[in-house]
């Protein structure tokens, strides 16, 4: 179903994350659930994976996830600051050791100058803080940044998990 790179990424995710008894929640726009998609994917993600929220629409951000309609106002969907807030809130919300969130333009319509098609921001919280992460996925379609998408947020938690 998955890629086998983004398979493997997930079993490593789950695996670090039941070392360390670790649950994980996701926070999907642009990828709507395949990050929680590919973690259920492997055998024994119930011991690690808690929820996935799909917050395509704002309305979806601010119910699920507590943003603050001003927030999204002042900066848009797709940014650093809704980024790093879907990732606490997701983590608020769930009271999980860790969560991801990926907010982004996958295409073809829908950029702009200042915010390009392919532009995505990932968020991972953790008792330790937030970790920012910014893309630009050039030259793919729709499909590729969603999955480009996937691997990077699959990175960050992986990269979350083996620092502790």
């Amino acid at each position: 179903m998955f890629p086998d790179d983004i398979a493997d990424m997930a079993a490593a995710v789950i695996a670090a994350a039941i070392e360390r008894h670790w649950t994980v929640a996701t926070a999907e726009s642009c990828t709507g659930g395949l990050v929680a998609g590919a973690l259920t994917a492997v055998a024994g993600s119930s011991a690690v994976l808690d929820r996935g929220f799909v917050t395509y629409s704002n309305a979806a951000k601010a119910d699920l996830l507590g943003i603050s309609d001003s927030l999204l106002e002042s900066h848009g969907a797709v940014s650093e600051p809704v980024a790093r807030a879907m990732a606490q809130g997701a983590r608020d919300r769930t009271g999980t050791s860790l969560s991801v969130s990926i907010t982004g333009i996958a295409g073809p319509g829908g950029g702009s100058i200042e915010k390009p098609v392919g532009l995505v921001h990932f968020g991972c919280a953790s008792p330790s803080g937030i970790v920012h992460a910014r893309h630009v996925f050039h030259g793919l379609d729709r499909q590729g940044v969603r999955l480009a998408s996937v691997r990077t947020a699959l990175g960050l938690l992986l990269s979350t998990c083996e620092a502790r």
